[in-house]
């Protein structure tokens, strides 16, 4: 017997602006099917859980939308959709518990997700339908193509790291400069790729990179995941990062 199980549909931040006119991502929407009993078996997987990929294979699996490939999101894109899976599944409060950072004392708290924003992007000057950008480092005066990271990228990026984890003994992880070189696409023009690496790992300025980020904040499609604070014991309050982990999707999950 075939079940049909109920659906949503989530808006994109990006509004699909930045993917290709023949991927399906550029309607700026995605269908998500609700959470099952089987979506759970995923989430109480130790051994998907251990290897980090539990959230995305549950996120696999709960996209209907035909044609749609997880791995093709925005990673902006991707975190507004696990929003979203989260709320239908289990509702829009989140119990969960935040370190305070002035204090250090841990909080229980219940966070409204549906209170969580995308973050305001003006797309008109930029090119529908290409993931590609122009930027002039401003203390190099170097010029730089870059592109947003989507999840296949973050996935072949945190692969890399691994494999240079064990094989390489350092206490210095190439982080940094791993996501820059999968970022920037060309250096002056240039776009071998021995010419970015080069660049990356021997000339690029903390200065400029800092200047690099503020940018990418300015244009990179998100959902603003954090949310008014205030420690129950030393009164600090702020914006702090919402928690995600196994438990965000599944409360009686244990990590």
């Amino acid at each position: 017997m075939a079940f049909d199980f109920p659906s949503e549909t989530v808006d994109l931040p990006s509004r699909g602006w930045y993917y290709p006119a023949d991927n399906p991502l550029s309607t700026g929407k995605v269908e998500l099917k609700y959470m099952t009993a089987a979506e759970e078996n995923i989430l109480s997987s130790k051994n998907l859980i251990m290897k980090g990929t539990a959230i995305n294979k549950l996120m696999e699996a709960l996209i209907v939308s035909p044609g749609v490939k997880y791995k093709d999101l925005l990673i902006g894109d991707k975190n507004a959709l696990m929003v979203a899976a989260r709320v239908f599944g289990y509702g829009k409060d989140y119990d969960t518990s935040c370190e305070c950072p002035n204090c250090q004392y841990k909080n229980q708290v219940t966070i409204d997700l549906v209170s969580l924003k995308d973050k305001e992007i003006d797309f008109e000057d930029k090119q529908k339908g290409k993931n590609e950008f122009l930027f002039l480092l401003p203390f190099s005066n170097i010029e730089i193509t870059f592109k947003l990271l989507t999840q296949g990228d973050d996935d072949t990026i945190n692969k890399e790291l691994e494999a240079l984890k064990k094989g390489v003994k350092s206490e210095v992880s190439p982080e940094v400069t791993t996501r820059m070189r999968y970022m920037i696409l060309s250096v002056n023009g240039d776009r071998s790729r021995e010419k970015v690496r080069e660049f990356v790992e021997t000339a690029l300025l903390s200065r400029d990179v800092e200047a690099f980020r503020q940018h990418t904040r300015k244009i990179n499609p998100d959902i603003d995941l954090t949310f008014d604070f205030e420690c129950t014991k030393c009164g600090y309050d702020g914006r702090l990062e919402v928690p995600i982990d196994v438990t965000f999707f599944w409360p009686y999950a244990r990590v």
